[in-house]
Parts: C-alpha cells; sequence; structure tokens
C-alpha cells in the first residue's frame, strides 16, 4: 500500500518525516505541489489522530491502482460539487433561511427522513417567484474547491460523471451544461404562473433513489461496482455510497466519514484524484 498525505497548504517537512516513521515507508513521491505519497507504506493507529490534528487528509491505496481502473464518479450537489445546500438559499429570499437551514442540518445528521424533510421545507417556499431560483444560481452558487480540476482530470480519462441530488433539477440542468455532465437527477419544484407552490413533483429523490440511480447507470456502461466511485456528505448519500467500490466522505458529516473508504476533510475535490491511483 502507498499512503497519500494532502494538506491545502504544501505538507512541511516534518509531517512528512514522521509519518515515513510511523508507516515505516522508504521512499516519497511529491505528486503536487501539496500532495504526497509514501511508498510501501504500513498502518499505524496514530495516522488518523496525527493527520487530523495537523490538518492533513490521508489515505492507504493499493500500490497497482490507477485512474484507468474506474469508469464512473457519482456526485452530490449541495455541500459536494456546490459550496451551498440551494433550498436554504432560496429560503433567505422568503427570510426563512434559520428554520429551514435547521431542518436541513437535521436531515444529513440522519436524525429526519429526507423525503418527509424535504417535503416541510419546500412547503416554505410557496409563493415565492422563480426568478430567485435564477438569482441563488447566479449570485450565490459556487463550485467547491478543486471542482474544475478533478472534472477535467476525470473527463480527460473517459471517466463519467453523474450528479445524483436531493435538491432540485433547476440546478443539476444547469450545472450539467455549464460542466458538461454526463448524468444528472435531481428533484423538481412545482411552478405555477412563475411561482412556487411549495410542492415537488413526483416522487421524491433520496437516499434509496440515489442508490438505485447509481446501480442503473453503471449496470448501463457495464461498470461493476469496483470501477465506481460515490462522493458525499450527508446521511443522503450513505445508501449510494455504500453500492459503489470507493466512497469519498468530502468535508463531511461524521456518520458519513466513519462509513466512508476515504475522508476528505480539508483538501478540495481534486483531492479524489491521488487516491485513485496513478494517471497513467
Amino acid at each position: 500500500m502507498n499512503l497519500i498525505i494532502q494538506a491545502l497548504n504544501p505538507v512541511a517537512e516534518n509531517h512528512l518525516i514522521t509519518l515515513a516513521g510511523l508507516t515505516k515507508a522508504v521512499r516519497r513521491e511529491q505528486l503536487a505541489l501539496n500532495a504526497w505519497r509514501l511508498l510501501d507504506a504500513q498502518a499505524h493507529p496514530d495516522i488518523a489522530g496525527y493527520c487530523l490534528e495537523h490538518q492533513l487528509d490521508y489515505g492507504f491505496v493499493p500500490a497497482a491502482r490507477s485512474l484507468q481502473d474506474f469508469g464512473l464518479v457519482v456526485m452530490d450537489m449541495d455541500s459536494t460539487l456546490i459550496t451551498i445546500e440551494c433550498i436554504d438559499e432560496i429560503a433567505d429570499m422568503q427570510g426563512l433561511k434559520p428554520q429551514v437551514a435547521a431542518i436541513t442540518e437535521a436531515a444529513m445528521r440522519g436524525e429526519l427522513d429526507f423525503a418527509a424533510s424535504l417535503r416541510r421545507r419546500v412547503a416554505l417556499l410557496a409563493g415565492l417567484e422563480v426568478q430567485a431560483l435564477q438569482r441563488v444560481y447566479e449570485e450565490r452558487l459556487g463550485l467547491s474547491r478543486g471542482a474544475e480540476l478533478m472534472l477535467t482530470a476525470l473527463q480527460a480519462r473517459g471517466i463519467k460523471i453523474m450528479l445524483v441530488s436531493g435538491g432540485f433539477t433547476f440546478f443539476t440542468e444547469r450545472l450539467k451544461q455549464r460542466l458538461g455532465l454526463d448524468f444528472t437527477h435531481a428533484n423538481t419544484l412545482e411552478i405555477i404562473d412563475g411561482k412556487l407552490t411549495g410542492r415537488v413533483l413526483g416522487s421524491i429523490l433520496d437516499a434509496q433513489g440515489k442508490a438505485d440511480l447509481l446501480l442503473k447507470i453503471s449496470s448501463e456502461l457495464g461498470l461493476s461496482a469496483a470501477q465506481v466511485i460515490a462522493m458525499g456528505d450527508g446521511a443522503n448519500d450513505l445508501k449510494m455510497m455504500a453500492q459503489a467500490g470507493i466512497s469519498i466522505a468530502f468535508h463531511a458529516k461524521p456518520v458519513v466519514r466513519e462509513k466512508a473508504s476515504y475522508a476528505l476533510n480539508f483538501v478540495g475535490l481534486d483531492g479524489l484524484l491521488p487516491l485513485l491511483g496513478n494517471a497513467a
């Protein structure tokens, strides 16, 4: 196994020396300005605590792993591909952000049923002009750090990208066009006479729905679970992540970090790339 070490800033020499000592790694390679690979590394119980204390992200990666081994990355949207929770920002247009955000946070921690919580939140938006959604997209929606670097690298190697969101098609469809994503799925807000009705059309895309879509698309692409990566931040992503060969908790809730193959707590989305092995 190789140990990948990443940070927002250049990794200090003393951290590399300490981690090499703990893992008995005899050689290291610099992968990027803020990323290193320690070769032939052995697990050690102190690594997790040391990396957390010094704001380092880490992961043990099979030496033979390559980007060529993968064919599909499935991602959550809110607080993963993008920096905001869209429904919270929409609610802000109604002066209801604290109430809606509290429900969102509880749902992401797994304390509330997602479908029921979404209906409760959307109901509070009844009467809002649809132009508010466009304002959120234009003024508040930003991509997470490293998103474009990650997408460019994956797409250059023919890896398909699917966005599955408990949020709304208003945003996923625009991101699909903007970023060249292969598949997007989300919930559809009912709009009548230019205003939100406070209802969602059709069935809610929840945790099981995300998992089902991952299985459906990977099957259509002829991919095994080992060739699929799933990334998310909330409890609503856990079922989807459980179906993938590799799962990534991105700046995630504790319940998600505990279940994921890897956790990226400090670096951006491009931190996925070193975990997928060699670029060749």
